[in-house]
C-alpha cells in the first residue's frame, strides 16, 4: 500500500516516512492553529489494529498518554505482544501505550478526556451510519479545542481516479463499504456532528487527512 501510495519513494522506509510524516504534520498544524494553545496530553487511536499508527503517534508526541483501541481482541493481543518485543530490546517509552478492546462507537471512556482522537484508515471499512457514530463518539471524548483526525483514501485523488477498471473492481470486491465511503461528504458530516474548522488536505497522492475541532463552547 505504501509503495503504491508513494510511487516516488526510493525505498519502503522513505515511503513510510513520507506517508506517516505528512499525516502527523497535518495533525500538528491543525491543532496548533485551532486548539487555543492546548497541549496534546491524551491521545486515542480508534481502530488501531496491531498498533502501527498508534506507535507513530506515541513517537511524535512522546509526553502524551496514548491509548490504542480496537474491536478485535486478536489485534489488541498482537499489539501487546509487539510492546513486549520492543521492551526486550531495551526500548522504553516515557509513557507506555495503553491497549483497549472496545467498540469505537461506544468506548465506555469518560467524556472530554482526550486532546486528539485519530482514525487512521478506518472509515473506508465502515457503512455511513457507523462513520457517523464514530464521529459522535470522538466528539464526546474530546476536550474543548481538541482535534479529530482521519486519514483515508481521497475520493478526489487522481491516483485513485486513474486506477485501471480491473484494479478498482478488485479493490471494491475486498472492501464492501467502498461505495458508501466514496459517496459520503465527510466534511459536511463532521460539521453536522458539531466539529468546526473542518479541513481536508491531500497528504500523499492517494490519501487525505481530514481534521476538525471541538468548539470551546461545547
Amino acid at each position: 500500500m505504501i509503495i503504491r501510495s508513494i510511487p516516488f519513494a526510493k525505498s519502503l522506509e522513505e515511503g513510510i516516512k513520507i506517508l506517516r510524516g505528512n499525516w502527523l504534520q497535518a495533525i500538528e498544524n491543525h491543532h496548533f492553529a485551532y486548539s487555543g494553545g492546548k497541549e496534546i496530553k491524551d491521545i486515542l487511536d480508534v481502530g488501531c489494529a496491531i498498533g502501527i499508527s498508534t506507535r507513530h503517534l506515541a513517537d511524535r508526541f512522546p509526553s502524551a498518554q496514548v491509548t490504542g483501541l480496537d474491536l478485535s481482541p486478536y489485534f489488541v493481543a498482537v499489539a501487546q505482544y509487539k510492546d513486549k518485543k520492543e521492551a526486550a530490546t531495551g526500548k522504553q517509552r516515557e509513557k507506555p501505550i495503553r491497549w483497549m478492546h472496545a467498540l469505537g462507537e461506544r468506548t465506555g471512556l469518560p467524556s472530554a478526556s482526550f486532546d486528539l482522537v485519530s482514525l487512521a484508515y478506518v472509515i473506508h471499512e465502515c457503512p455511513q451510519y457507523a462513520t457517523r457514530a464514530l464521529l459522535k463518539e470522538a466528539f464526546r471524548l474530546l476536550r474543548s479545542g481538541g482535534t479529530v483526525a482521519l486519514i483515508d483514501n481521497s475520493p478526489k485523488s487522481k491516483a485513485i481516479q486513474d486506477l485501471p477498471p480491473p484494479i478498482f473492481t478488485l479493490m471494491k470486491a475486498s472492501e464492501p463499504w467502498m461505495d458508501e465511503y466514496y459517496s459520503l461528504n465527510l466534511e459536511e458530516l463532521m460539521y453536522e456532528v458539531g466539529f468546526t474548522n473542518v479541513k481536508s488536505v491531500l497528504t500523499n497522492p492517494r490519501h487525505r487527512t481530514t481534521t476538525g475541532t471541538v468548539p470551546f463552547d461545547s
